[in-house]
């Protein structure tokens, strides 16, 4: 199942190095992230939980961009 999330992030190095971070959350099968529409789309594993996982993907992102916001 695949999701689309709006974001906030500060800049395009940013979006990629959160982008290549959260890829390795255990649950997402898929990743990407737009910078220019501050748009992420999580495809996510079978049967994973989704608020978990997208808890995991939002500390991670914090450890490289601390304003990241997930909306």
């Amino acid at each position: 199942m695949s999701k689309t999330f709006k974001i906030e992030v500060d800049c395009a190095n940013c979006a990629n190095l959160v982008e290549e971070a959260a890829k390795k959350v255990e649950g997402v099968k898929d990743l990407t992230i737009s910078f220019m529409t501050q748009k992420m789309k999580v495809t996510f594993e079978e049967g994973a939980d989704e608020e978990a996982v997208m808890a995991a993907v939002l500390k991670k992102a914090r450890k490289i961009e601390p304003d990241f916001e997930i909306h």
